[in-house]
């Protein structure tokens, strides 16, 4: 018999890996209500690689699976999607501008290029008062994230 008192780490043995994780970051995605299914899809896949590739504590260690075969990390928390009318897009734009907060855009214009050079001139040649958004993403505080989609709603 053990005398080891040391906890056990496997996940679900410990009260520490049975307590929901709480964190006091969010991330969101903010689609606008009026996009086709697929659009929906490209743009959350566009905007969070945003997200993930200039915020790194947002992403979590690599997995591995029981035969060795490892795996690419992912974000560490989940990401929230929301939708809203172009009007509360354009404020939550507006919002996490003056936030200041880590954040990345989709606008209209993105789904007639073909490619991040033409993208990048897209979103370069309008000011941004003029921008289409119909997509955002946006991470930092819990309770600022949630000021930045008020008025947004869970996607369906």
């Amino acid at each position: 018999m053990s005398t080891d008192t040391t906890a056990d780490t496997t996940p679900g043995t410990t009260d520490a890996f049975t307590e929901p994780v709480r964190f006091d970051t969010k991330i969101a995605v903010l689609l606008r209500d009026d996009l086709e299914p697929w659009q929906r899809l490209n743009v959350t896949s566009f905007l969070v690689s945003g997200l993930g590739s200039q915020v790194p504590e947002v992403i979590g260690e690599p997995y591995e699976d029981a035969d060795g075969v490892r795996y690419l990390p992912m974000f560490r928390q989940p990401v929230m999607i929301f939708e809203a009318t172009k009007e509360v897009l354009v404020a939550a734009h507006g919002r996490a501008l003056g936030r200041a907060l880590p954040r990345s855009v989709f606008t209209s214009d993105l789904f007639g290029t073909g490619n991040d050079r033409d993208n990048r001139a897209a979103v370069r040649a309008v000011a941004t008062a003029g921008l289409d958004v119909v997509g955002l993403a946006v991470y930092g505080p819990r309770n600022g994230v949630d000021k930045v989609v008020k008025g947004a709603r869970m996607h369906p």
